[in-house]
């Protein structure tokens, strides 16, 4: 990576079943969740804090509450950075909001986006443990591998200021810092930061 290389991660505003989780303590089975209002007035006042970052990309985690963070969060940003749809720095799929949506049911509702390089089943779909609503966990293994991995493909890119918009549990093990709906950090890729 370049020592000029500055990356923000973001993380999507509140989804519905965040805000179902906090109110009873359990899984609503909100698959792929979305934004809640008060999510949507998030993205929007992170518009204000990311307008003055001149922006090369924005990378963005197929699961639609980031989608739709990354929408209102760069609307008329002036720099209009590409946006590009990442799988690597999906959520660690351990509730029901973290099973996606094919690709192309997103492809559909989500037509400004490219995700004509994403597979049909882009999330974790192996037999595992199951959750109350029998979904497959992402064994730890796997999850840690792809952390890596998103780290080294963001090793690689040639961009010079990269916005990532993604989620909790995932910017947790990637950055050491556990971020709330719409909250950022700046990621060192050199720092030995990998959480237990």
């Amino acid at each position: 990576m370049r020592d000029t290389t500055r990356i923000v991660c973001i993380r999507h505003g509140e989804s519905t079943f965040n805000a179902a989780h906090r109110a009873t303590g359990v899984d609503p089975n909100h698959r792929d969740a979305r934004l809640t209002p008060r999510g949507e007035e998030q993205a929007r006042a992170a518009r204000a804090r990311l307008r003055d970052i001149p922006f090369d990309l924005v990378v963005v985690s197929p699961l639609t509450r980031a989608i739709q963070t990354a929408a209102l969060a760069f609307e008329g940003h002036p720099r209009e950075p590409r946006i590009l749809v990442e799988v690597l720095h999906r959520e660690c799929q351990e509730s029901s909001c973290d099973v996606g949506r094919a690709a192309s049911e997103l492809a559909a509702e989500f037509p400004h986006l490219d995700v004509g390089h994403l597979p049909e089943v882009w999330w974790h779909a192996e037999e595992g443990a199951d959750l109350t609503f029998g979904l497959p966990i992402e064994p730890r293994p796997l999850f840690d591998r792809r952390v890596a991995g998103f780290r080294d493909w963001l090793r690689a890119r040639p961009e010079r200021t990269i916005a990532v918009v993604g989620h909790g549990t995932f910017f947790y093990h990637l950055t050491g810092t556990f971020l709330e709906n719409c909250a950022t950090i700046e990621l060192d890729l050199d720092a030995k930061t990998v959480a237990a």
